[in-house]
């Protein structure tokens, strides 16, 4: 417990505004409480320097959450109307800046310094006159004993005064129970000292199971408490000193498992099967736990039990709402439990409330505990099952068990708070598989296919008839499911438009530019005094006289200026910006545009030198033009370079780690071109963020907690092998700022020589496929150790993403058509660049355009949550896609829609933003209407006229989609038919039509002669006779 040793402090202070917070609560409390300490007039708290004491006691945590440290050998005595503590020197005087008359419920202060001479008999009797005054009976913690001179010369004190006590215990954990924001902001460090320790071990554990590497359990714990306060782990809360264990690391393996609190750490060696590891960390005296299970080679029966284990839990805490009783959750958590695990749960308890004591014995999760659960209370749940059988079905014959735990606040409003949530405890996060050996992989697959050839025929034809059977039945789920969807779709919008807290976001005012603020800023130079053009650099000012007078014209108020040259006269001519002038353009820069504004100003100069004179005086104008122009674009480049950084932030410091053993990868480039030239370098992790280092020592810093999503591409089918990260805000690196970055490797040769002699059995050419094959096995190799290292490193904080190459479908984001690749939250495409990431999350719903039989191709649009941004389109996506698209959509639960026309984005968004209320009024979506097969063609064209299709001009975008639809239905013969001519035509309709064509160009042909009719009817669509021109 950490002492507050006032003998070694230099100026020790009492925190006064948590003091007499907490003490004008004890009082508010005192009054409402009925039994314990609502039964008497005055109460005793004593603690007593004793190395013997146990560890956590009501004395101990009373002192910790009144004077936020603990005091050896201080007494308190507490009546209605008076505080008073005895104590020595310093620890009274520690108590100094309290002293003094009540109020404001407040009782008076009063502090007592200790006389050693006489052992304190006068100031004991002064105490006891304070207790007899109140009444017989006094307060205090029964249970709590402390041996020394000073605690038993006050007992016998109290038992000659015939001084009855009672137990205040329960009372004050009733007080302790509801934490304050102060508290809770203690509790949640003490848990992020628990998720880190863990994260550290789990790390130590794994690569002991890479290795093959055996070590004692017991060393291992002693890493656990020692990682406590290692800054390389702890970071920041490491520095504060003020760290400890609340008790010593329990790791347990092998089958021998126990789930009490004061189990020892055995000095066995770690056994691979299931190892469980309890850690619990205090943070200035504050308990937080956490206790999780590797599972190494499980065998399904123990992956099962672990899914259940977990499922309880979750339940349990769930369960853990305000009014509800602990038994009520302890029943909900072991009903959550599969019938078979209920005999092998550790039943004594499910878990306990913790704080600064680390378990409050009369508050148990349990099955006769009667305590109702409050908001604010933070519980430690834990939930242990053993024995579970074998840890691997194939070798391991030791038993297995599972123990989850974790630490929870209770929230008055929705789900609890799972502090230590970041330790993840799902069960893909807690296995651990080995890979198969190559041989085995080899031999298990040739067995597969030997299987399959075996069943031959006769189980193809078992697929068919079930693919025939279920494809109607899975269409119709389909289109049921996305009927639901279309139903919640509408109701969602609303409810979040209506949550959403203010207006639109008030749009960034551009801060107007003065040049001089006063006449005196002008600069004194003989050109301004001689009514001369002046540019004056320094204020981005060109200085211009009018009818005699100087006047300031700032450069952002110039539109462009001209020089020419009429015979003996030189002219310039400046044109300024006014209201009007841009068209487009808001007019922020005019507040009031009703004003009267110089629209131009020419000045005219003789090329004439006069006698005297240096120079001609059109020489001023010519200097003048020259610098005005210099400085315009000057200015625009400023000018675009604040608005490039508008909206990027700026990373947090990197934290450096300093251990060898970073995960890193080499010989990477780097994407966009930050850097100058194509160099290699190098990507290292770090306790916080990503370093890369180019071989000429450029660095570029991404930290985890700016990155929204990381992807790790393998190069199976592709010439790049790359890890990408998406940023949740824009980063300024350079002059420029990025949401995306990539690191990659290329893979074999983009160009191939098609000047080199190939033979088909070239021994060159078959080594060097196998080397690329080689190549390749050892790139995806090394980056997906890469990826998993830094998964455990971060604790998972970064999860790695990876596309379904089967899922994929070509398409054109952007200028080249190229494949889209779904992941399990973003459809993706990495390799060209710039790269395409759309987040599933942030859809609102997609309409797929251009649907039609007769077209190759149609087009996906992506409508966003947010309305305000800009819809993303996917042109000539082949038809051929359009089910598998479909059908992965309503996987992921989106709305999709489709239609036969391509629709004004830009004005429905515009309609939807400038009114939504009035949007969903009259239907919201439904406008986009079902499936294209349940919709007229009347009730299309009606409903998109309202929102003003493709054939609008002012639109170029649907211009080009319509422009590339032509190109596409000419590039093939067979589609050569108009889709407005063959609409309400089936294919039998076509045929016959075709037919009747057929027929009349052989009658027109037999016609123009006999003999060219018989040629060409023999070799129809041939090349044409030599005699015909």
């Amino acid at each position: 417990i950490y002492k507050c040793q006032i003998h070694k402090m230099s100026a020790p202070t009492l925190n006064q505004g948590v003091f007499k917070k907490r003490l004008r609560k004890l009082y508010e409390f005192w009054e409402k409480e009925e039994g314990g300490l609502g039964s008497v007039d005055s109460f005793i708290v004593l603690v007593g320097r004793d190395p013997n004491a146990k560890p956590y006691s009501k004395s101990n945590a009373f002192q910790i959450w009144l004077y936020t440290c603990e005091l050896d050998d201080t007494l308190a005595v507490a009546t209605k109307d008076k505080f008073t503590i005895l104590g020595s020197g310093k620890k009274a005087n520690f108590f100094e800046s309290v002293v003094g008359e009540g109020g404001d419920g407040l009782p008076a202060i009063e502090v007592i310094h200790r006389n050693k001479v006489n052992k304190d008999k006068d100031n004991f009797a002064q105490l006891i006159g304070l207790i007899e005054s109140s009444g017989k009976e006094t307060g205090c913690f029964m249970k709590d004993k402390f041996k020394n001179e000073f605690v038993d010369s006050w007992e016998a004190a109290l038992s000659e005064a015939g001084v009855k006590k009672v137990d205040m215990s329960t009372s004050m954990m009733k007080l302790l129970a509801i934490k304050d924001n102060d508290e809770m902001s203690l509790i949640k460090n003490a848990a992020n000292v628990s998720v880190n320790s863990w994260g550290h071990i789990k790390k130590i554990v794994v690569d002991l199971i890479d290795n093959e590497t055996n070590k004692k359990m017991s060393d291992l714990a002693v890493k656990v408490d020692e990682s406590m306060n290692d800054v390389q782990v702890q970071g920041a809360l490491a520095k504060k000193k003020n760290i400890e264990n609340c008790y010593d690391t329990i790791m347990q393996s092998g089958g021998s498992y126990s789930f009490k609190w004061s189990t020892p750490t055995s000095d066995s060696r770690i056994h691979f099967g299931a190892i469980t590891t309890s850690l619990g960390a205090k943070f200035e005296n504050y308990c937080s736990n956490v206790a999780r299970t590797l599972l190494v080679q499980p065998s399904k029966e123990l992956e099962e039990a672990y899914e259940s284990v977990l499922a309880a839990e979750m339940k349990l805490i769930e369960s853990l709402k305000p009014g509800n009783r602990l038994k009520d959750a302890y029943e909900a958590a072991v009903k959550a439990l599969k019938p078979e695990l209920r005999e092998k749960l550790y039943k004594k308890e499910l878990g306990f409330l913790t704080g600064i004591e680390f378990r409050e014995a009369a508050c148990t999760i349990s099955a006769d505990s009667e305590a109702v659960v409050k908001a604010g209370m933070v519980f430690i749940v834990s939930i242990g099952v053993a024995p579970l059988g074998k840890a691997d079905a194939k070798k391991d014959t030791r038993e297995a068990a599972v123990l989850l735990s974790d630490t929870i606040l209770v929230s008055a409003d929705g789900p609890n708070e799972i502090l230590t949530e970041k330790a993840k405890s799902r069960l893909r996060s807690n296995l651990v598989r080995f890979k198969e050996n190559e041989e085995e992989e080899d031999t298990k697959r040739r067995s597969d296919n030997k299987e399959n050839k075996d069943m031959g025929r006769g189980k193809r034809s078992v697929v068919l008839s079930e693919q025939t059977r279920n494809k109607t039945t899975n269409e119709e789920k389909r289109k049921e499911h996305q009927k639901e969807l279309a139903e919640s779709l509408n109701e969602a919008a609303k409810k979040r438009l209506a949550e959403k807290t203010g207006s639109e976001e008030q749009k960034k005012t551009k801060k107007s530019n003065v040049s001089y603020k006063s006449v005196e800023k002008f600069p004194a130079d003989s050109d301004v005094r001689n009514l001369c053009v002046y540019v004056d650099k320094k204020h981005d000012t060109v200085i211009l006289p009018i009818f005699g007078v100087p006047v300031p014209f700032h450069i952002s108020m110039i539109k462009n200026c001209s020089q020419s040259v009429e015979g003996e006269y030189t002219y310039l001519r400046v044109n300024f910006t006014h209201p009007g002038s841009q068209v487009g353009k808001e007019n922020a820069n005019f507040p009031n545009p009703l004003a009267e504004y110089v629209k131009e100003l020419t000045y005219r100069a003789s090329n004439m030198k006069e006698p005297g004179e240096i120079c001609a005086s059109s020489n001023n104008l010519a200097t003048a033009f020259r610098l005005i122009k210099e400085m315009q674009k000057k200015f625009r480049t400023e000018e675009a370079e604040e608005r490039e950084k508008e909206g990027a932030v700026k990373q947090d410091k990197l934290l450096l780690s300093l251990a060898k053993a970073n995960p890193k990868m080499k010989d990477l480039y780097v994407r966009p071109n930050i850097i100058a030239k194509k160099i290699s370098g190098s990507l290292e992790a770090h306790t916080n963020g990503f370093r890369y280092t180019s071989l000429r020592g450029d660095k570029i810093d991404v930290l985890y907690n700016n990155i929204k999503h990381a992807f790790y591409q393998p190069c199976d089918n592709e010439m790049l092998i790359l890890l990408h990260f998406h940023l949740k805000h824009p980063v300024l690196w350079g002059k420029k700022k990025y949401q995306d970055i990539q690191f990659y490797t290329e893979v074999g040769e983009v160009t191939t020589d098609l000047g080199k002699y190939h033979h088909m059995q070239d021994r060159d050419d078959i080594q060097s496929e196998q080397m690329e094959r080689e190549m390749r096995r050892k790139l995806n190799e090394a980056f997906k150790s890469f990826t998993t290292k830094v998964e455990r490193q971060t604790n998972e904080q970064l999860d790695f993403d990876s596309p379904f190459n089967e899922l994929g479908f070509m398409g054109t984001p952007h200028r080249s058509n190229c494949i889209l690749k779904p992941t399990s939250s973003c459809l993706i495409n990495l390799t060209e660049w710039p790269p395409f990431v759309v987040t599933l999350e942030e859809v609102e719903l997609v309409h797929l355009e251009r649907v039609h039989f007769a077209l190759k191709n149609f087009d996906m649009v992506f409508i966003f949550k947010d309305y305000n941004r800009k819809t993303q389109m996917v042109t000539s996506v082949p038809m051929t896609s359009i089910d598998s698209i479909k059908e992965w959509l309503n996987s992921c639960d989106i709305r999709y829609t489709e239609g036969p026309q391509s629709l004004n984005w830009p004005k429905i968004m515009k309609h939807i933003v400038d009114d939504p209320e009035k949007f969903f009024e009259e239907g919201g979506w439904n406008f986009l209407g079902g499936d294209s097969d349940a919709e007229d063609e009347d009730e299309d064209e009606s409903e998109e006229e309202g929102y003003s299709p493709e054939g609008s001009e002012s639109e170029e975008e649907s211009d080009e989609d319509e422009s590339e639809g032509e190109e596409t239905e000419s590039e093939d013969d067979e589609g050569s038919l108009d889709s407005d001519e063959s609409s309400g035509k089936d294919w039998s309709d076509l045929e016959e039509e075709a037919a009747r064509d057929d027929k009349r160009k052989e009658k027109d042909e037999f016609e123009k002669g006999g003999d060219r009719k018989r040629r060409d009817h023999h070799h129809k669509g041939g090349p044409p006779s030599k005699k015909r021109r």
